[in-house]
């Protein structure tokens, strides 16, 4: 389900949390709650209804609720539906890695906003994923997405390929990672308070806290494989001599890290992960004894120079920052590099710099930063080899992503322009000044991504550009454009074009012809000082899905684009800068000066009535002895995956009656002979289930309704083949009642002993969820079947 806005948020809220006595009243204070629900209306509509119940305005404050959540999200019943729905969504998860994934978002305070790559190398350290996957273990990048599209993982920037750059997972979501990853001993936390796990395996401290050295005693950390540390710790905790196993230091938002806690990482052998801080300077020489380190980030440090050691590392595949190497690399006759990227590199000329670069034969990206330096000889014939080296094409099938990043002044141009083909790159990031585009770009094999940054982008340069017929990303950066036009037939494979002009006044836009940029979806006008439409015909671009504007232009101009995308057969988006930052698969906006319009964002009227259950749900849910709703409000049967045993289902009940019918494609497998196991089941076909009439009742009285009161339903079977409906192989319509698995000799209905809400209560306290308890399949009775079927949601 999409997210909600800001107004729209605080509307539904609202009207969830104040009784209509007080609509005159003053509103709360829902700032807190707001940022804590990230727009989610299940959430909205859940802390809303337990304000009310706490006796709003006389109860307790938003703040204080949201200092508590986790207490209430735990025990009030108020949230029973909202505990039902984080746990399928946990429990639907299909094997124990992406669980482990999931959990390990409980490292993280909430609000953080978390590197994607950082945390893909996170992931491997911890052995979580591979980069060789297996049927159990996914990939870095893999598990990523499957946490993105159940909604866990919130998207915060965007890059301009479609590449999330950092998420976080928003408030309520976090709340439930964090307690379910300390029930069940998978994360330790220190947030100003004493903890007494006896054994500690995953350590995060969180602002200062309280621990010392007696109640963090060495036995209890001696076991530690991960430490993150965020604010100020105590002495004790950076005592890393300590921890004898650990495999993960994240220390690039710790505050009080120093020059000589380093000293002591360097004896932890098993290391495979290391990020340090702001306040360290340098390197100790003996951080070349860290054997199997894979990721060195000193991107939040101070760190100006790197020993030629740490190329020398074994196993090292990452390193970040922006240093200058401190002596010449001196590599064994035999000796090879591992090293992937290298990001990045300060050099300033010097002859025998770049040599060690020969060796480096698996790198897959490089920046660079060039500077002139008093001294310095500003000779760059080193560098220019090496780049000329890492971008030779050898003309290899499936060679994989190479990516190059310059950073340059009016020196280095000459060496820019004497880099020969053939080579390949798939993506290139040249900042410097450009009157030209340099001869090698034209020719570059595999191009995909390019981003140029110069004071003012030459008329020669833009035309040049159009000859790269491969481009699917370009990005432009510079005070401002010389006149030009995009022809007819240029950029056939553009996907995303994006200026970001610095000029306060009047940007100039290129004219753009009618037949150029067949396929380009998104367009981005990152100009403060855009009047109007500049010229530019978007009917030209026919399958454009968004405009992207800089959230700073005049309300006049925004009037122009949004009526020009109203007449654009296709109606795209116009959305501005930090929408199209924070999410470009479901655009959420933050807040802003601007209303959303119907084509571009959730559209909410004044005062509109929300139904009780106006919100869907996904995932898993292991029930027993218990009564359960299909499509009453949550739309459990079509999108998640329920386990039951000895239940009753009602199907197709609460449906809005001035809603359309849909149709459920549900799929029926023949149990296996033992009740118990599907691993022998017959899959007999899909079936269409229509939905029936409107009960109108809510979701907590419908559960402990009588199995008897069941809506008929018809079943229709469907070729498995071409999914077409089979007129021979109807099952008609019948008043008979469809209950959940019901295994010969078992009880159900009103006399059950466990309630649904009871059993997913007691789930969500103990914590004690099953990883091997998760189906995707429902069993049925019913007329005209067999005894017993189950149901798989296709």
């Amino acid at each position: 389900m999409r997210r909600l806005d800001e107004e729209c948020s605080k509307q539904l809220f609202s009207f969830k949390a104040c009784p209509n006595e007080y609509s005159c009243y003053k509103q709360p204070d829902s700032a807190a709650i707001l940022k804590k629900c990230g727009g989610q209306p299940l959430a909205l509509v859940t802390i809303g209804e337990f304000l009310q119940t706490q006796g709003w305005p006389k109860g307790p404050s938003c703040e204080d609720i949201c200092s508590k959540l986790h207490y209430h999200l735990k025990n009030d019943r108020t949230f029973e539906a909202m505990r039902r729905v984080l746990i399928r969504n946990y429990t639907s998860l299909p094997n124990h890695a992406l669980k482990a994934c999931l959990l390990y978002f409980g490292m993280f305070p909430c609000d953080y906003q978390i590197k994607r790559k950082s945390l893909l190398r996170l992931w491997l350290a911890e052995g979580f994923v591979e980069l060789q996957p297996s049927t159990s273990t996914p990939d870095p990048a893999t598990a990523f997405d499957a946490l993105k599209d159940r909604n866990i993982i919130e998207p915060i920037y965007v890059s301009n390929n479609e590449t999330v750059k950092t998420c976080q997972t928003y408030g309520m979501m976090h709340e439930f990672i964090t307690h379910m990853s300390i029930s069940q001993k998978f994360v330790t936390l220190l947030c100003d308070e004493m903890n007494n796990d006896k054994y500690v395996r995953r350590l995060s401290v969180h602002k200062s806290t309280a621990t010392d050295g007696n109640n963090s005693d060495c036995n209890s950390l001696s076991l530690v494989r991960s430490l993150t540390v965020f604010g100020k710790p105590s002495e004790a905790i950076l005592d890393f001599s300590k921890y004898r196993l650990l495999r993960v230091l994240d220390l690039e938002k710790c505050d009080d890290l120093k020059d000589t806690h380093v000293k002591n990482i360097c004896s932890l052998l098993l290391l495979k992960y290391l990020s340090l801080g702001k306040n360290i300077t340098k390197l100790p020489k003996d951080i070349s004894k860290l054997t199997v380190l894979e990721t060195l980030d000193l991107r939040q440090s101070m760190v100006a120079e790197v020993r030629a050691e740490v190329f020398l590392m074994p196993c090292l595949l990452h390193l970040f920052g922006k240093f200058m190497v401190l002596d010449a690399v001196d590599f064994p006759s035999q000796g090879r590099s591992v090293l992937q990227t290298l990001a990045g590199l300060i050099t300033d000329g010097r002859q025998g710099y770049f040599n060690f670069m020969d060796y480096m034969t698996k790198l897959r990206k490089v920046k660079v930063w060039c500077v002139s330096s008093a001294g310095a000889s500003g000779n760059w014939t080193d560098l220019q080899k090496a780049i000329q080296k890492f971008i030779h094409d050898k003309n290899v099938a499936n060679i994989g992503d190479r990516s190059l990043s310059l950073h340059f002044d009016k020196s280095f141009i000459d060496s820019l322009n004497s880099l020969k083909e053939p080579c390949y790159l798939s993506s290139l990031k040249l900042h410097g000044e450009l009157d030209a585009l340099p001869q090698f770009v034209i020719s570059l094999r595999g191009l995909k991504e390019l981003c140029l940054t110069s004071v003012k982008c030459t008329k020669g340069l833009l035309e040049a550009l159009t000859l790269l017929s491969n481009l699917k990303y370009l990005k432009l950066i510079a005070d401002d454009l010389e006149k030009f036009t995009i022809k007819d037939k240029a950029f056939p494979s553009l996907l995303c074009l994006c200026f970001v002009l610095q000029h306060p006044t009047h940007p100039t836009l290129p004219t753009i012809q009618e037949g150029s940029m067949p396929f380009l979806n998104t367009l981005q006008l990152l100009c403060k000082g855009l009047h109007g439409l500049c010229g530019i015909k978007i009917e030209y671009l026919k399958v454009l899905k968004e405009v992207i504007l800089d959230d700073r232009v005049d309300s006049d101009t925004w009037g122009e684009w949004e009526e020009a995308a109203k007449e654009h057969p296709n109606k795209p988006k116009v959305l501005p800068s930090k929408i199209a930052d924070t999410s470009k698969r479901e655009p959420k906006a933050e807040i802003s000066k601007r209303k959303p319009t119907e084509d571009s964002d959730v559209l909410v009227p004044t005062r509109i009535k929300f139904t009780e259950n106006s919100v869907a749900s996904v995932g898993s849910v292991q029930d027993t002895g218990s009564s359960r709703i299909v499509n009453q409000g949550y739309s459990v049967a079509s999108m998640g995956s329920t386990q039951d045993t000895g239940s009753s289902m009602l199907v197709n009940q609460g449906l809005d009656s001035s809603a359309q019918p849909k149709i459920h494609n549900i799929r029926a497998v023949q149990a296996s002979s033992d009740g118990g196991s599907y691993s022998s089941s017959n899959h007999m076909g899909v079936f269409e289930v229509p939905p029936m009439t409107n009960l109108s009742e809510t979701a907590s009285k419908a559960e402990s309704e009588h199995a008897g009161n069941c809506v008929p339903v018809e079943l229709t079977k469907v070729d498995s083949a071409n999914n077409s409906v089979s007129p021979n192989e109807t099952i008609e319509q019948t008043d008979t009642p469809i209950p959940v698995n019901q295994k010969l000799g078992s009880s159900y209905g009103p006399n059950s002993q466990n309630s649904f809400a009871d059993i997913q209560n007691h789930a969500f306290k103990s914590m004690e969820v099953s990883e091997d308890s998760v189906s995707t399949e429902l069993s049925i009775t019913g007329h005209g079947m067999v005894p017993s079927h189950t149901l798989q949601g296709c």
